[in-house]
């Protein structure tokens, strides 16, 4: 069985940040967001990757390289345009040729992984597998009709959905579903959708299994839902303690990187500083990530994501629901005391007065 990871959106949503950084790269509690679906993906025992990229194909290589790193093998598989995922199933046959799969969306986030789902999938007889969740705003994703435990109906992005139901970012196939996706003509969004490909065995009478996900899971599409899932993986991860901390105080689950100095500072768990970092008379956290070689002098930080090799200075500066790209100088100093909520791209220079 292989795996297959989208990796080749534009992050629209996400601007500025991905002006310059692919969304799927983007950290979450200092990890980038597709290398938490690579490890849950691991955890079931595929070690075939493909990888669909786009337009940050160069940066998403060089970053993951070719799996060695996690005893994986990764292939890149570039897709022409984003004509939607069951296009990029289409792009991935030559890679995938006759295994089953999994297809998991790289910047989504599920809680408790998927060796269940996976381990069900190669032991059961149906032709796919989905995950659906209850989500508040159904009409922004595809969502599924259920008669008992048969799924009837997939409507992708529906004006007026006829469930709560959202299919979630992880799909699992046999290769009938290359036969599907020849038969499909493009939605009004003008995309080939794999909510199609689906409702397609549907009606030719093929299995479709589901399982509702328990716990929780993001699409980290917005900068609102990255914050989220921020605040999710910070409270649920292993914290441990490096660096120096001098005339400082730690309040409940924090990570500090080796190399760092806390200086007359606090932290407040759930947060995490990376390393090589200084932090002066600061208050961070809780729900802050500070990624490496940052320095920061008088700011308050909560509930944020300031990436690599930051510079904040200001004294009464309060940042909060903060996205902070790579190298982000911000100075503050002699401003009077405000809470700020600011979304800065890579190298973004901002002075505050």
């Amino acid at each position: 069985m292989k795996a297959l990871i989208l990796a080749g959106g534009t992050g629209s949503r996400l601007r500025p940040i991905t002006h310059s950084i692919a969304k799927q790269l983007i950290p979450v509690a200092n990890k980038p967001v597709i290398e938490f679906g690579i490890e849950a993906i691991l955890e079931t025992g595929i070690s075939d990757f493909g990888i669909i990229v786009g337009d940050a194909r160069s940066e998403i290589e060089s970053h993951l390289g070719d799996g060695s790193k996690w005893g994986a093998s990764f292939t890149y598989i570039p897709q022409s345009a984003p004509l939607g995922l069951a296009h990029a199933v289409k792009t991935a046959r030559p890679y995938l040729r006759d295994e089953k799969f999994i297809m998991y969306l790289g910047d989504n986030l599920i809680k408790g992984g998927v060796k269940e789902l996976v381990d069900d999938f190669r032991k059961g007889q149906c032709d796919a597998s989905i995950l659906l969740t209850k989500a508040p705003n159904p009409e922004q994703f595809g969502v599924a009709e259920l008669q008992g435990d048969r799924v009837v109906r997939l409507e992708e992005k529906p004006k007026n959905p006829k469930s709560d139901l959202a299919l979630v970012g992880v799909y699992l196939f046999t290769p009938i579903v290359f036969d599907a996706i020849e038969t499909l003509q493009p939605s009004f969004r003008g995309e080939y959708e794999i909510t199609d490909a689906i409702q397609t065995l549907i009606n030719w009478n093929k299995r479709v299994r589901y399982e509702i996900v328990t716990g929780w899971w993001k699409d980290t599409g917005t900068v609102q839902a990255m914050l989220e899932a921020n605040r999710l993986i910070l409270q649920t991860m292993s914290h441990k303690q490096s660096g120096t901390i001098t005339n400082s105080r730690i309040q409940g689950e924090v990570s500090i990187g080796t190399g760092s100095h806390l200086i007359n500072s606090v932290v407040i768990g759930p947060a995490i500083i990376g390393q090589n970092c200084k932090i002066e008379n600061c208050t961070i956290g809780p729900f802050a990530a500070v990624g490496s070689e940052c320095r920061i002098t008088g700011i308050e930080a909560s509930d944020s994501i300031v990436m690599n090799g930051c510079e904040l200075r200001g004294h009464g500066l309060h940042l909060t629901s903060s996205l902070l790209g790579r190298n982000v100088s911000l100075q503050a100093e002699g401003a009077p005391k405000r809470t700020m909520n600011l979304v800065l791209g890579d190298n973004s220079s901002l002075t505050v007065s």
